[in-house]
């Protein structure tokens, strides 16, 4: 018999039992949309910390000296003791075009005092025009506003402000050990304060105008610690990190320029984990699928075991029956694809535009060091969405392959005899 007739067969047979077949399309349908949402919700979740890990304050992308981290030591400037033209690095950095904006950057440590309160600190120093561009710290202001270049002027986090009982308006003593190795100390405005959701940030952490801090430390205006950088897209900040490393002549090994994934790896073990769950979560949800399809052939096959038997007695060859029952389920499984996606397709793009936002009723949260806000943010994981598909085919082609077999094997003469 040719191989169309089978075709046919097995796509007449799904109306034999139309009940059956429609609760089995549900299920795959419903199997599909399951894993496409979940693994969906899931990547929103990994999208919304590494979003907030890299641009709460760090950045996607740092250039500063070689020797300048891990230890973060305070006189290992771009350029050594002479400095560098930040200005011509900024510019360099910009012209990349995965980047989005770039902004020079001075660290250091010390004490700031209100009346009897002190409290230690990690101090920044920014220029507050082109933070915004890296950095979303500065838009977490609970009160006042960020600190102006050219004063003295800080902008500390709401835990240290009542740690020290401040408010804007209120003036404080700075204090910082300075490249010379003197002692630095000067009256300092506070300008606001922000609230980033991270409790060590907020406690410790106090940023200045960059040249304020650099006259505090006595560091000469072209000396600064790091170039931070902002990439859209995460992702392709290893790829820009590369290609500034050439451009910046970085070759000679006296500047690193890295990415987030090598300043904070953590945030790429949690990626890689996510994606170890989509395939356990993949796995789990068509592994259950898989016996619901096999026992809807089961039944089918029983059911018809008279006819393959006349078939076969007829002459048939056994794989015509074996693809008769594969095309039965695959068929199964096409209808059961197109029906989930047609669900599930409009209701991604609605969960993606407007994301439930749970934050009345659970505040946020930290994980893997980095800020989860209580938004339900699905993201569209069209991979997924594809090895799903192939999965459900998968599925339910597997799924037919033993009760295709067992009708294959019929007996002619004793199932047509009755026995």
């Amino acid at each position: 018999m040719a191989a169309r007739p089978w075709w046919r067969i097995g796509w007449r047979n799904l109306g034999r039992n139309r009940r059956r077949s429609l609760i089995t399309i549900a299920a795959l349908a419903v199997g599909y949309f399951s894993v496409v949402l979940l693994v969906g919700w899931w990547d929103g979740v990994v999208v919304e910390m590494i979003n907030n890990g890299t641009g709460i304050l760090s950045g996607q992308l740092q250039v500063h000296s070689a020797a300048y981290l891990p230890d973060r030591n305070v006189y290992e400037t771009i350029g050594g003791p002479d400095g560098t033209d930040v200005t011509a690095i900024i510019a360099g950095v910009t012209a990349d075009p995965a980047v989005e904006g770039a902004a020079p950057r001075v660290y250091g440590g010390g004490l700031v005092s209100f009346g009897n309160a002190t409290t230690a600190a990690a101090f920044l120093g920014i220029d507050p025009e082109l933070e915004p561009r890296v950095s979303r710290l500065m838009d977490a202001l609970s009160s006042g506003r960020p600190p102006a270049r050219g004063t003295n002027e800080i902008l500390v986090g709401v835990e240290m402000a009542r740690i020290l009982g401040v408010e804007p308006g209120a003036e404080v003593v700075v204090v910082a050990p300075a490249v010379d190795g003197s002692l630095g100390n000067d009256l300092f405005v506070v300008s606001g304060v922000f609230t980033s959701g991270l409790a060590d940030l907020d406690r410790t952490f106090a940023l200045l105008p960059i040249d304020a801090l650099q006259a505090l430390m006595v560091l000469d205006p072209g000396r600064v610690h790091e170039i931070a950088a902002a990439v859209p897209d995460p992702w392709d900040a290893p790829a820009a990190a590369t290609r500034l490393h050439s451009a910046l002549g970085a070759t000679d090994g006296a500047l690193a320029v890295e990415s987030w994934t090598d300043l904070r790896p953590e945030l790429v073990e949690y990626a890689q984990l996510s994606q170890s769950f989509q395939w356990v979560l993949l796995v789990i949800v068509f592994g259950m699928a898989i016996f619901g399809v096999a026992n809807t052939m089961l039944m089918a096959t029983f059911e018809r075991r008279h006819e393959f038997a006349l078939l076969l007695a007829l002459g048939a060859a056994p794989r015509g029956i074996v693809w008769s029952v594969v095309v039965e389920a695959i068929a199964l499984g096409a209808i059961g694809l197109l029906v989930g996606a047609a669900v599930t397709g409009p209701v991604l793009v609605w969960w993606h535009n407007a994301p439930p936002d749970l934050s009345w009723l659970v505040g946020d949260f930290t994980m893997a060091g980095a800020l989860v806000r209580p938004v339900l943010r699905v993201e569209y994981p069209w991979s997924m969405a594809v090895q799903s598909a192939l999965a459900l085919f998968a599925t339910a082609a597997l799924a037919a392959l033993y009760p295709a077999m067992r009708a294959a094997r019929v007996p002619p003469a004793d199932t047509l005899s009755g026995r």
